[in-house]
């Protein structure tokens, strides 16, 4: 089967996912007030928001769980979403990322070298197996999506040739996010001058940004204390069962200690180790940054001490891939990455019981699952395949 060519997506699948976006957004907007809850997650950027609007620290010990841990460019970009009363920012929210749900997962079709499945199974398989972390973006009112989608959109905008836009779009993806830095040193493996550059002058904009309001003092302050408050609110986060991360299933096994530490350390250094072997293969594969991308996404959780489970809703792409693949994948892996799929997508907790669930997250297995999932898109690599 051929790479795809011609245009990322077809007048049909445009059509289709504009149709879902608008029909998805009506439905949210009419729902807000009653679906929204209360998005804790939101009220934290927003709370920033009206902070970095009138000039005000940004990270407080006072804030407790809900401290501010983005940088500080992300409250001065949002800056118009504190101006907005809190009910109205919490409706503008929920039905924004309800309409960008439809455009994730097309996207992640987009990705995909060469389709073997039809448009429809992919996004109702993916849907299926992510469907849970799409609640709890709502619910929580959280970013990630919009993270995904700004990173897919500058890994297709390299497909096209538009290399300027696409390390434009990964400094906003910074923004959003910090862990997108991630994608950097894929950049420079590129060797495009244009993607590099434009992500290089998009990062110096990122850090100078808050001194427009706080000025040059001010914001080398806002830098040092959020440095503070994210690496101070790493450890006591560890333990929590809605840390997914590589380092908080160590010290979930064994205790927080130095043992654990080196063990997180090591698995996160094997887990970029084939992030590059992933890279290094990518002349022998037609489209290659797809798997890349969803490659990368899904590792952001595992890696960052602070990878909470509903992050892994950025790794959308990697489930399409899987699902698009799987008939590709050796006998014994691909029945091992199919049940890995199934266990993540129906690990509910209202299907599984408080005690269960609780267990399930105690031991980290889901954090397993995507060791799975991390390997099968590896062997697809090193097959060829994508």
């Amino acid at each position: 089967m051929s790479a795809r060519s011609g245009p990322l997506l077809t007048r049909r699948e445009l059509r289709g996912t504009i149709l879902a976006c608008l029909g998805l957004g009506l439905i949210a907007f009419l729902l807000s007030g009653r679906l929204a809850g209360e998005m804790a997650d939101l009220e934290v950027y927003w709370t920033a928001a009206s902070r970095a609007a009138a000039g005000e620290p940004l990270y407080r010990a006072e804030d407790g769980h809900y401290q501010f841990k983005y940088l500080p460019a992300f409250a001065v970009v949002t800056a118009p979403l504190g101006a907005l009363p809190w009910p109205a920012a919490k409706a503008a929210w929920f039905t924004l990322s309800a309409m960008l749900l439809p455009w994730l997962i097309v996207l992640a079709i987009a990705l995909v070298p060469r389709p073997r499945k039809p448009t429809w199974v992919l996004a109702v398989a993916t849907t299926v197996v992510m469907a849970k972390f799409f609640g709890h973006e709502l619910v929580l009112g959280q970013v990630n999506v919009l993270f995904a989608v700004v990173v897919l959109a500058a890994v297709l905008a390299t497909r096209i040739g538009r290399e300027a836009l696409a390390g434009a779009l990964l400094a906003l993806a910074i923004v959003i996010k910090p862990y997108a830095v991630l994608f950097l040193p894929w950049l420079l493996a590129r060797r495009r001058p244009a993607s590099i550059l434009s992500a290089a002058a998009g990062l110096a904009l990122v850090v100078l940004l808050p001194a427009a309001i706080y000025g040059v003092g001010g914001a080398a302050d806002l830098y040092v204390a959020w440095w503070q408050t994210v690496t101070e609110s790493t450890a006591p986060n560890l333990t929590n069962n809605d840390n997914v991360s590589v380092a908080a299933m160590y010290a979930k096994w064994m205790g927080i200690g130095q043992a654990a530490m080196v063990l997180a350390v090591a698995t996160n250094a094997v887990l970029l180790g084939l992030v590059a072997l992933v890279v290094l293969r990518r002349e022998r594969t037609p489209l290659p940054e797809g798997l890349e991308a969803a490659l990368l996404l899904t590792c952001i959780p595992l890696i960052s001490p602070q990878g909470w489970d509903y992050v892994f809703l950025i790794s959308t792409p990697a489930v399409v891939y899987l699902v698009n693949y799987e008939d590709r994948l050796p006998r014994a892996l691909r029945a091992v990455a199919l049940a890995s799929l199934a266990i993540i997508g129906l690990s509910l907790f209202d299907l599984m019981g408080r005690a269960a669930y609780s267990t399930f997250m105690a031991l980290s297995i889901i954090t397993v699952c995507y060791f799975v999932v991390v390997g099968a898109l590896v062997v697809l690599r090193v097959r060829a395949v994508a």
